[in-house]
């Protein structure tokens, strides 16, 4: 074989070689695309921009559908949160979602009913969940008939004055979580029946949903 030859060879040899790493290259990446197509649940292009844009959406979709799933839970979690919010569609009705993630602490039932009392509300629903130390309540409340009249003739006029109740409440739940027990060690009572501010659709103590 002359010179020629052998470098024809080994030219050839490297072509193969070339050839055959991209036919494997071309093969994964087809490969990663045919799972990426899998995982959609309705997949229908092959181009691959098309299939990635594919991707993207269903990845914001499935971040926005956790973020809801999230805000819905029951289930407390490690940091202290608190959002108020307007729960009525309708202007006149004065029906406002709270819902707090803090401590588990012995008086702080006690101190929600009183705070909420000295706010002239009532519970139209409550959901309370306790674990490892920490609950979460969700309420829906409204005014009683006094304060309801009072918010509705002025949420007519200046949707302002809805908006000065929402930060009251909130400045006053947030006072309730944040407020420490004055004595290590004790525990409030409430007197039996007096839950009134909570309305009927409150957990009772011995009802508490203990995950």
């Amino acid at each position: 074989m002359t010179d020629q030859e052998i470098l024809d060879a080994k030219v050839l040899a490297r072509s193969k070689s070339h050839s055959e790493c991209e036919r494997k290259r071309r093969q994964r990446h087809n490969n990663h695309l045919a799972k990426l197509r899998s995982l959609l649940p309705s997949a229908t292009n092959t181009i691959k921009a098309a299939l990635l844009a594919e991707v993207v959406q269903h990845l914001k979709e499935l971040k926005r559908q956790t973020s809801q799933i999230t805000e819905a839970s029951t289930v407390p979690t490690e940091n202290d949160e608190l959002t108020v919010e307007n729960a009525s569609a309708e202007d006149y009705k004065f029906v406002i979602k709270a819902s707090f993630c803090c401590e588990d602490k012995s008086d702080l039932l006690p101190d929600l009913i009183k705070t909420l009392k000295a706010l002239k509300l009532r519970t139209l629903k409550a959901e309370i969940t306790t674990i490892g130390g920490r609950v979460k309540f969700v309420l829906f409340i409204t005014g009683d008939d006094d304060h309801k009249e009072a918010v509705s003739k002025h949420t007519s006029n200046d949707r302002q004055q809805q908006q000065h109740s929402l930060s009251s409440i909130q400045e006053a739940l947030k006072a309730v979580m944040e407020r420490t027990n004055t004595t290590a060690g004790a525990v409030a009572e409430v007197p039996v029946g007096d839950d009134s501010a909570l309305g009927g659709g409150v957990l009772r103590d011995k009802e508490l949903l203990e995950v």
